[in-house]
């Protein structure tokens, strides 16, 4: 049997409408009940206004992006609407809204509000969403509390996040090269798994985890993430990426990437794979040093200067032995691929290089004859010096000017490494476009707050994540739109976003959204960003 019945909240005077089911326990051998909230009770109408099971209105009509209205419940409603519009409309470009709707259907709206506040509200932290949803027109339309946070977090799943990156990486340029880094966000919490120590890109001290991102260097864009334990080396994540990578439909990428991810085996993996790839190799390695020698005491001409970059640069042509372990079979395959080395010369960072290394070894000959000797650095002393005593003169201090010379041969040079045929000035491009991920990097730590985690559940984390990512996808989009049409020579990011933010719109009850008056530099700055103004 159903009824409704209603309970009075004695503290706030609200009146609350319960459906009440009977049923027969038959453990106690008696009639019970139980009751769901299904709403308020209008002290004046008697109408029954629906609540979400907690006290709270139900939102029937909400935010669409694809109409941008908000229907009312009464009055007129006025909000800051520039900015949410310029995010609203990127997202439509970039299909970020029509992707994360497909993805996460129930929590799209609340994901695209919080990575719009990141965005607007500069290194704010979320607990202070509440003021700024009361004051702009933005996807959900609604405060966003902390707790409710940590559950659109929690529920932002595995398969969803899989299926986004598919569904952006469609619709990414193919034959672009994507940047790939790593970097470490450290953390307080000593809750979470991944949270290790490891070597630290900006010396922190704390517990750290790594973010491994993919880039796109033509687009700008981000394409996707990992997660990883703060200890792993870069090294060590390139095959999970490329089998990541591969299940999601992208087995034919290139990849561009910075010497910390060298290794042989990755140089064999990525040859297995049949991809492209473009690596900074380590000066040090022996096959790197025996390909320049011919070249070194010519390297500096006039033909191979490129006031560009002023660099000098050669390229060399060579043979990389390729292997491949073959367990089932338990042998090994071995052959030669051709490969090329472009070799860089830069004349001030020679100079750098020896002037730093000069001043480590005047610091060594001290502490040689003070007899204040570091143990760490016996290597180096037995390395670059001879060390005599006498009775007359005492410790006798001389450095070996071949070992010296071999160490300064190739100060100034750096490599990278390629099995796609591209000229030493194409390639230092390409490498160089790299800092997009580092960039990238930058405004996820700054701009958007994640520098270090304050979260202290793994589903947190991993939510927070995403929706940092979503953010990174239009700061970027942003940032690129800026540096090519030159915004960057009036505006600074904040202070662009801020000229649009105070664009206003109003909502009257039962008629479209209205926009209020637009500057001619506003427009301009639409116009730059390849966004038409919101219509008045």
């Amino acid at each position: 049997m159903t009824a409704t019945v209603y309970q009075t909240d004695k503290r706030s005077g609200i009146t609350y409408a319960y459906e009440s089911v009977s049923y027969w326990d038959r453990e106690k051998q008696q009639s019970r009940s139980k009751r769901k909230l299904i709403g308020r009770v209008n002290a004046e109408t008697k109408e029954i206004i629906p609540t979400d099971g907690r006290g709270r209105r139900k939102k029937t009509e909400g935010y669409t992006p694809e109409k941008g209205k908000i229907a009312p419940e009464k009055g007129v409603s006025r909000y800051f609407y520039g900015a949410t519009y310029l995010l609203d409309s990127i997202g439509e470009k970039l299909g970020i809204t029509q992707d994360l709707k497909e993805s996460l259907p129930e929590i799209y709206q609340q994901i695209l509000s919080m990575a719009y506040y990141l965005i607007l509200e500069d290194n704010s932290p979320l607990y202070r969403f509440e003021k700024w949803s009361l004051l702009h027109h933005h996807p959900y339309g609604q405060n966003i509390s902390s707790q409710r946070s940590s559950e659109v977090f929690a529920a932002i799943t595995e398969d969803a996040k899989h299926n986004f990156f598919r569904l952006q990486g469609t619709r990414r340029v193919e034959k672009e090269y994507w940047a790939y880094d790593t970097t470490s966000i450290s953390s307080y919490s000593e809750c979470l798994r991944q949270m290790q120590y490891g070597k630290n890109k900006e010396g922190d001290s704390l517990a750290q985890l790594n973010l491994a991102l993919v880039f796109g260097e033509q687009s700008n864009l981000p394409f996707y993430y990992r997660k990883l334990a703060g200890n792993i080396p870069d090294s060590k994540t390139l095959k999970p990426l490329l089998a990541a990578l591969d299940v999601l439909g992208f087995s034919k990428v290139k990849l561009v990437m910075d010497k910390g991810f060298y290794s042989e085996s990755n140089i064999n993996e990525l040859l297995r794979a049949h991809l492209k790839f473009l690596i900074a190799v380590p000066m040090s390695l022996t096959f790197v040093k025996k390909e320049l020698e011919p070249l070194h005491d010519t390297f500096r001409t006039f033909e191979t200067y490129t006031e560009k970059y002023d660099l000098y640069c050669r390229t060399v042509q060579t043979e990389w032995r390729y292997t491949q372990s073959r367990p089932y079979k338990k042998d090994t395959l071995s052959s030669s691929k051709r490969i090329y080395i472009h070799y860089y010369y830069n004349i001030d960072r020679a100079a750098e290089d020896e002037k730093r290394f000069d001043r480590k070894l005047v610091a060594l000959r001290q502490e040689l004859l003070s007899g204040k000797r570091v143990p760490e650095h016996d290597s180096l002393y037995k390395k670059y010096f001879q060390v005599k005593t006498t009775p007359k003169r005492g410790v006798v201090v001389t450095v070996i000017d071949e070992e010296i010379r071999k160490a300064k041969r190739y100060y100034g040079f750096f490599a990278l490494m390629t099995n796609e045929t591209m000229d030493a000035i194409t390639a230092i491009e390409l490498y160089r476009n790299k800092d997009v991920v580092e960039k990238a990097f930058g405004n996820l730590k700054e701009r958007l707050n994640f520098r270090r985690t304050l979260v202290s559940s793994e589903q947190s984390l991993d939510g927070k994540l995403f929706v940092e990512f979503i953010a990174l996808i239009y700061l970027s989009y942003i940032k690129k739109k800026m540096q090519d049409t030159g915004l960057f020579k009036r505006y600074s990011l904040p202070t662009l976003l801020d000229q649009l933010d105070i664009i206003e719109c109003f909502l009257y009850p039962g008629k479209a959204l209205q926009v209020a008056e637009l500057l001619e530099k506003q427009k301009a700055i639409f116009a730059a960003l390849d966004i038409p103004p919101p219509s008045l």
